[in-house]
């Protein structure tokens, strides 16, 4: 159980990094996310339709920019993450850009 609870400590730690290098990395497009661009990719609108109204939960969303994508064609969100560091910022880019989406710790 120790072995356990030190792996999961470190995986942890390793994710919160990657949230803060992650937020400002080109991979993820985060000006263009702030000008109003989708993430999704062109599968995933095509396979899910019109997602208005309906509720989604986000598993390991990271710092919420596929969740808060998914609020923006009307979907209900709520995006969890283990990550404290990543879900603080999903809450911050929710407020900034007047996204609702509901954010958890888990």
């Amino acid at each position: 159980m120790e072995e356990f609870k030190r792996y999961y400590e470190t995986n942890k730690k390793m994710w919160d990094k990657f949230a803060v290098e992650h937020f400002d990395s080109p991979q993820y497009k985060m000006k263009e996310f702030l000008q109003g661009e989708s993430t999704l990719h062109s599968i995933e609108l095509e396979e899910l339709g019109d997602v208005e109204g309906k509720t989604l939960l986000h598993l390991q969303c990271h710092f919420g920019l596929d969740t808060l994508s998914w609020a923006r064609e009307g979907a209900i969100v709520t995006g969890v993450d283990f990550s404290g560091e990543a879900i603080q910022m999903a809450r911050h880019l929710a407020q900034k850009t007047g996204i609702d989406g509901e954010f958890i710790q888990a």
